[in-house]
């Protein structure tokens, strides 16, 4: 065959947006490294359990509790703690204990990250960039977590100024569009026009799309697979 594909490239992870809203996210431990994986899982809309003693909470932590955004045991993990969640962040200065959490999530076939241990992690955190609804994340595969920073930081400063918001109008009109064709079938048809929207028009014209844009648009273009400019857009929806 004389037709060329991807290389494969071993050692990397899966690269996922793992949907964890409303799940039941287990936090062991609140110091600085429990406090960035709590509002991780915050940002996603989990149910954030705490387990820590009192006295080993930073003031981050201590805050998101009396705010009422997390529940707190106050108390150190025992392994009932297990029975009703759904993922399980470790990040205490206890080897054996982080090993004995793992052990145990995975008899339980629960993913479990421990702070900086690798080799007993189902899933690695990475560096993120947050605008809105985009996120970008950079993993070193647990390799180096301040590289990860330090590309990110670099990708951020890339991205054109409004990008997170021209994400989000692009979301709306994809919503929009699956109200004008529900039907499974125009499935493909759908993804090929929106990627012609996405392609044709500048990150600023989708950005200045109104939700009169949107349906003129679509009301007069998707049928007929076109993607005019901004400009035509709002010629036809003024004549």
């Amino acid at each position: 065959m004389s037709k060329q594909f991807p290389p494969v490239q071993g050692g990397g992870s899966l690269m996922v947006a793992w949907q964890v809203r409303q799940k039941n996210v287990l936090v062991i431990g609140g110091g600085e490294v429990a406090a960035s994986r709590i509002l991780h899982a915050l940002n996603a809309d989990a149910n954030v359990t705490v387990i820590c003693p009192r006295s080993g909470l930073n003031d981050e932590v201590s805050y998101r509790i009396s705010e009422g955004q997390v529940k707190h045991i106050d108390r150190t993990f025992e392994p009932q703690d297990l029975d009703h969640a759904d993922m399980v962040l470790s990040a205490i200065d206890d080897a054996a204990t982080s090993t004995k959490i793992s052990q145990l999530c995975r008899e339980r076939r629960i993913p479990v990250n421990i702070a900086d241990v690798p080799a007993e992690c189902d899933f690695f955190f990475g560096s993120v960039h947050r605008d809105g609804p985009l996120q970008v994340m950079v993993s070193t595969n647990g390799n180096g977590p301040k590289m990860a920073s330090i590309v990110r930081k670099q990708v951020a400063e890339a991205l054109p100024e409004g990008t997170g918001e021209a994400v989000e109008k692009v979301g709306v009109l994809r919503k929009k569009l699956r109200e004008v064709a529900p039907d499974a079938a125009e499935g493909a048809k759908r993804m090929r026009w929106i990627s012609k929207v996405c392609d044709s028009w500048s990150l600023k014209d989708l950005v200045d799309m109104t939700e009169k844009d949107m349906n003129t648009l679509l009301k007069n273009y998707y049928e007929l697979g076109q993607v005019p400019s901004l400009e035509q857009v709002r010629q036809k929806a003024s004549s």
